[in-house]
């Protein structure tokens, strides 16, 4: 189900944890599964937790715990606005009204070409550099004026 470099990276996480608690590098390897397929199916999450020794339940709790992980589709660009109340006071609510307009969904929803995802995200921790916008999991972006956004959806395509 995943690639042999997804498996490598797997095995190097593995190496950071003694063998006895390997069940410590589930999150790394859900995330890396996740980049590969760009979320986490029922087989997927099973796959990776017998691959790394530990019972599919426990890959499950982690999978639908954290918000990170994506346990249905999403377009091939994930687009999380902060909305918590000191995002949403400096702009990060006028950041998802403005995207929601300029992409044609709501929070949770897919653009029909599959590009964009747009979800409502809790606190990111730069709350000095609202409002911030988190691509894909990994990439934080700040002061998301709608100039800012529209340069960052022109980057994405």
């Amino acid at each position: 189900m995943l690639t042999p470099e997804s498996l490598a990276q797997i095995d190097r996480e593995l190496t950071k944890y003694p063998a006895d608690q390997r069940r410590s590098a589930t999150m790394s390897a859900l995330r890396i599964a996740q980049v590969e397929h760009r979320w986490l199916s029922n087989e997927l999450i099973e796959f990776v937790a017998n691959y790394i020794g530990i019972p599919p339940v426990a890959a499950y709790e982690v999978a639908t715990f954290y918000n990170m992980f994506d346990r249905k589709p999403v377009g091939r660009h994930k687009l999380t606005v902060c909305t918590n109340l000191p995002c949403a006071l400096s702009g990060g609510a006028d950041a998802g009204k403005y995207l929601q307009q300029k992409l044609g969904i709501g929070y949770g929803e897919t653009t029909a070409d599959g590009r964009f995802t747009l979800m409502e995200g809790e606190c990111m921790g730069a709350c000095g550099y609202a409002p911030v916008m988190l691509v894909n999991n990994h990439s934080m972006c700040n002061h998301m004026t709608p100039e800012a956004i529209d340069k960052k959806l022109a980057e994405l395509e």
